[in-house]
């Protein structure tokens, strides 16, 4: 099976390296103390805490595995319409090669909601989080099988001096060893991104691995109620769902509905 996750990882270093020679991080540096007074901060991990369902609906065009979910889809209008349907978060991908979304897609969703905003992303330099923040974000992803348990250190404490939120995304029992007490939001990944399979029972059983006062979050492949109210039996805080509200053609009534699914 292809390693899906290499080949992202290599392409998106040299993005990354193109965008810094185009934008120097010094450059970022002062655009965002320029903006930091008008920057707001909403914490994903506070909005999980107090939310009854913990939705946070992604805006995601397309995927490696499954290609167009929506191609056309408007950034500010599903975005708004998420919020209005009950979301408790937002998470919106950045990586235009292979999921279709661009930084102008970020920014365009924290200019249009009043909930925390993530960058999904895969960061492998501290740039993109510098980016983050200057676009708007109130969360960074952080994926375990992308970077080296140093980098994962290191791009949290810079997200923290940022005042971002990591999420940050463990897959296989062996990652655990990548939480510190820096890391307060914890997410597993039902699909493995190498090859793309998706297991829900991934969450069940890496429950038991993880700091109890941590915030929990299930991703991927989540597109049942019932599986989503065990999740939460289990401890589970937060539910990372896009795929399946974005291929449904109408992401605010497939969102209201699963949310009323959930608390009824």
């Amino acid at each position: 099976m292809k390693d899906v996750l290499s080949e992202i990882v290599l392409n998106k270093k040299v993005e990354v390296a193109r965008q810094k020679e185009l934008v120097p991080l010094i450059e970022l540096e002062k655009h965002l103390l320029q903006k930091k007074d008008t920057i707001k901060f909403r914490s994903l991990k506070e909005a999980l805490l107090n939310s009854t369902t913990g939705i946070i609906a992604e805006f995601k065009r397309r995927s490696p595995s499954k290609g167009w979910l929506h191609q056309n889809a408007a950034v500010d209008i599903v975005t708004k319409a998420y919020e209005n349907a009950g979301a408790s978060a937002l998470s919106v991908l950045t990586d235009e090669s292979y999921f279709g979304g661009t930084l102008a897609d970020l920014n365009s969703a924290v200019q249009n909601v009043q909930i925390p905003v993530m960058r999904k992303e895969f960061i492998v330099d501290e740039y993109q989080i510098f980016e983050a923040k200057l676009m708007g974000a109130s969360a960074i992803l952080l994926i375990a099988a992308a970077i080296t348990q140093e980098e994962s250190m290191r791009f949290t404490r810079l997200a923290n001096e940022l005042q971002l939120d990591v999420l940050l995304e463990l897959h296989d029992e062996s990652e655990t060893d990548y939480i510190t007490p820096l890391n307060s939001v914890i997410g597993i990944n039902n699909r493995n991104l190498g090859s793309f399979v998706t297991d829900l029972q991934k969450s069940f059983r890496m429950a038991q691995l993880l700091p109890m006062d941590s915030v929990w979050v299930s991703e991927s492949g989540l597109s049942d109620a019932n599986v989503v109210k065990e999740l939460r039996d289990a401890g589970y805080k937060g539910f990372l769902i896009g795929e399946y509200f974005m291929k449904s053609g109408n992401p605010e009534a497939s969102l209201k509905e699963f949310i009323q699914q959930i608390e009824g």
